[in-house]
């Protein structure tokens, strides 16, 4: 029994990573009007897209729809969807700049020194560090992006103790892919 056109559609890797592309403007829109309903909308299209991350690269392997683009964009649409998120928080006032910064700065240097060691015929593909570090940031912007105590939750107070948490692991998975691949930054 084969898949119906538009569940192999919606299911194919590319589509999904661009449903990522395409989330990242919503979420700013949503968060340049915040309240309540925008900030969890935003929060639920930032949950959707996050969990694309995963199914994207487990369609692509089961199917064997791997592809150059794919293995191009997936990264650069997780990156623009963490970015625009945090840069959102940021402008709303509801976490420190300089922490984005940081983890801006580390995905922007990370991703030029994955294309150095590609060209090198090198794999570079994410470690368990750059793992838990993009789950520690998906854990923290959540909450983040709901913002306001639902149920008597503080759900801001969640998100900053899984920001530090990212923030951590932000810079000891920066260190250690910078020190697995020095040697190539000597030439």
């Amino acid at each position: 029994m084969s898949m119906p056109r538009f569940a192999q559609f919606a299911t194919h890797p590319n589509f999904l990573t661009l449903f990522r592309v395409l989330a990242a403007p919503g979420i700013v829109i949503l968060l340049s009007f915040p309240n309540r309903w925008t900030t969890a909308i935003g929060a639920l299209l930032f949950s959707a897209a996050a969990v694309t991350d995963y199914l994207d690269g487990y369609f692509a392997r089961s199917r064997g729809l791997v592809s150059n683009l794919g293995k191009m964009m997936d990264p650069l649409a997780d990156k623009l969807l963490i970015a625009s998120s945090l840069i959102m928080l940021t402008a709303n006032g509801w976490i420190p700049a300089w922490v984005v910064c940081i983890i801006i700065g580390r995905e922007i240097a990370i991703t030029g020194l994955r294309g150095v060691v590609a060209g090198e015929g090198e794999d570079t593909s994410a470690s368990w560090l750059g793992k838990y570090k993009t789950g520690f940031q998906i854990a923290a912007i959540i909450p983040l992006l709901f913002h306001y105590s639902y149920l008597g939750v503080n759900l801001h107070a969640i998100g900053m103790f899984f920001l530090w948490g990212a923030l951590l692991l932000t810079i000891w998975s920066g260190v250690d892919y910078f020190m697995r691949f020095w040697r190539f930054l000597q030439n």
